[in-house]
């Protein structure tokens, strides 16, 4: 199925991409990490808004955080959700429902989750992309699937583990869409107690990309984000999507 996967999206794209292909064909990346030139992180802005980031993996180990959603859905908080294909597989019902809500828009976290990365590079243990197709292969597949189960194309894109090669980031911009990184650690992966995240998410300020994780409902994600979020407002934050940023 991989192999007639593959086959498939070469024919999709075989016009469009060779080009691009060629371009960086040899090419070596110079830079690896979180901040890669052309990778937004926080967006310049006078309004007293933040960016909330939601990212569902895919993992075997994946849930999905139906408390931290409902408290968005209570509260009116809008939110970008980044979701890979893997986790749209897992919770079909839930994806649909979520694609279906105004409050939320999806963007694109990838069709297995990879690291972008031209020749291979790995991030907390995830090999990256191998190659400029392998990347174009990674972003591309799930927009079209993101596409065709809602009939909206997405603008952005964040790689799994959220790293990048600066030649990568170019790939994605000229496959018209924009790198995202964050300016917030909320989570670290869903890794922190609810204090943690109460104290990180805390930090944020006007325009500040905040990325926490909805596919972890057994961690502190969702406590301490409700409290921090409850805090904000309260300070007059207004909270925002991507999408209502200037145009990437």
């Amino acid at each position: 199925m991989r192999i007639i996967f593959f086959m498939l999206m070469s024919l999709l794209f075989a016009v469009d991409t060779a080009p691009l292909i060629t371009a960086y064909q040899g090419v070596t990346p110079n830079y690896w990490g979180e901040r890669a030139p052309g990778v937004i992180s926080r967006i310049e802005t006078k309004d007293k808004v933040i960016f909330l980031t939601l990212d569902a993996c895919g993992g075997k180990t994946d849930g999905y955080d139906k408390r931290l959603i409902d408290f968005l859905v209570m509260n009116k908080i809008p939110a970008t959700l980044f979701i890979n294909a893997r986790w749209i597989d897992k919770f079909p019902s839930e994806f649909h429902e979520l694609a279906a809500n105004p409050l939320f828009e999806i963007e694109n976290h990838g069709l297995s989750h990879r690291p972008c990365s031209i020749n291979g590079r790995s991030a907390y243990g995830i090999k990256g992309t191998q190659s400029v197709r392998a990347v174009i292969e990674e972003v591309e597949g799930n927009a079209t699937k993101i596409a065709n189960l809602t009939g909206r194309r997405p603008r952005f894109y964040r790689s799994g583990t959220a790293f990048y090669d600066e030649i990568a980031v170019k790939v994605v911009n000229q496959l018209g869409y924009q790198a995202a990184g964050f300016s917030v650690l909320g989570d670290a992966g869903a890794t922190y107690s609810s204090p943690q995240v109460e104290k990180a998410v805390l930090t944020a300020r006007s325009g500040d990309i905040v990325l926490c994780h909805m596919n972890h409902p057994e961690s502190g994600t969702h406590a301490g984000l409700q409290t921090a979020l409850t805090q904000l407002i309260a300070q007059g934050y207004r909270f925002v999507r991507l999408s209502e940023s200037s145009p990437p």
